[in-house]
């Protein structure tokens, strides 16, 4: 009798551990409809191989809270990732406002899931640069940023500015000026208020024509401006928001675009780039970037993908992560109707497909 219950309580204790491995298989595999592996695409805002570096830890938590591997690719430039997402060769891609609403009118087989948030922040602005103060309408001022504000640009100063400026850093008391690195003091941004009129006859460099604030919300400026952006500037494309910066930088540029602030990019390696590089004006609002999915991924992947990603961003390490990567500082569920005035704004340049 002892020895018949010893054997049903061993064989009830190996049903219940059969049924934990199950519903933790179960549970790392999904429902069972997820794929074994997804690839998520990536746009260098910075250098393609730096870039690749910055996005294997979040990769790596992908992997780990989904129970499949997840591979991120790095692609050349926006119109690689739209392809590669269009065509069914990348699961996830993060893009450019601009970058998505092209891809999803071209396709049509992704929807938006991920919006950034950078510091509270829903928006973001494409700003103008220069290495020429005699540019300036107004003295360049160390230590300020441009804004948009109720009554029209404004210049603050640089620990008011939403998005995080040169030279600035989160110290134990929050944002504060003088980051420092091995190599010395890294410069505070300079900023002057100077009239787009300016930028006619110059050397401008953009960053790709996909992309929304290093082309085509300054592009749409400049027409509002009653500058043509082809024939009465000379264009530089420069395929990244760091190779802008340092384009204006080293002089092989008058004046650049970019995203507020990708300076900051530069600041390890150049520690005046917040002297050297002026902010002189700044785009109207864009929505910020975002991660789109396919089509084909099931709902409860999507939802696992995000939950993951906002789980991260709650970690010192995840922050980090994503600073390094995107500056983002969060994330909420993506609208697509957010991003109306971006598609107003391509066909207002008469742009509705990915340009090659």
């Amino acid at each position: 009798m002892k020895i018949r219950s010893l054997l049903t309580i061993l064989l009830a204790l190996v049903l219940v551990a059969s049924a934990c491995s199950d519903d933790g298989e179960s549970a790392a595999a999904g429902d069972g409809t997820w794929p074994d592996k997804i690839t998520m695409g990536f746009v260098p805002s910075s250098e393609q191989e730096s870039l690749q570096d910055d996005i294997r830890p979040i990769m790596d938590v992908l992997s780990a809270d989904l129970g499949i591997e997840v591979e991120g690719v790095v692609t050349t430039d926006y119109t690689g990732l739209v392809t590669a997402l269009g065509t069914g060769k990348a699961d996830l891609g993060a893009f450019g406002p601009f970058g998505y609403v092209l891809a999803q009118q071209q396709f049509g087989n992704m929807e938006v899931l991920i919006q950034a948030i950078r510091y509270g922040s829903a928006t973001y602005h494409g700003q103008w640069m220069t290495n020429d103060p005699s540019l300036c309408d107004t003295a360049p001022e160390s230590a300020t940023a441009l804004e948009n504000t109720a009554d029209g640009v404004a210049q603050v100063g640089a620990l008011d500015a939403v998005a995080l400026q040169v030279g600035v850093y989160f110290g134990d008391a929050g944002k504060a000026l003088g980051e420092t690195v091995d190599d010395g003091d890294i410069s505070p941004g300079t900023s002057c208020m100077a009239d787009l009129s300016k930028v006619k006859g110059k050397r401008v460099a953009f960053t790709s024509e996909s992309s929304t604030s290093g082309y085509l919300f300054p592009a749409l400026q400049l027409i509002e401006a009653g500058i043509d952006p082809v024939n009465d500037i000379t264009p530089i494309f420069t395929g990244g928001h760091d190779a802008a910066v340092v384009a204006v930088y080293n002089g092989d540029a008058d004046i650049g675009v970019s995203y507020d602030d990708a300076r900051r990019t530069l600041r390890k390696e150049k520690l005046d780039v917040g002297d050297k590089v002026i902010v002189f004006n700044i785009t109207s609002e864009v929505p910020n970037d975002v991660i789109a999915a396919s089509s084909l991924l099931p709902d409860s992947l999507q939802k696992a993908i995000y939950n993951s990603i906002a789980a991260f961003l709650d970690t010192e390490e995840g922050e980090a992560a994503w600073d390094e990567a995107y500056g983002w500082t969060s994330i909420r569920p993506a609208v697509d109707s957010d991003f109306d005035v971006v598609r107003a704004a391509a066909e207002a340049l008469g742009i509705t497909e990915p340009l090659g």
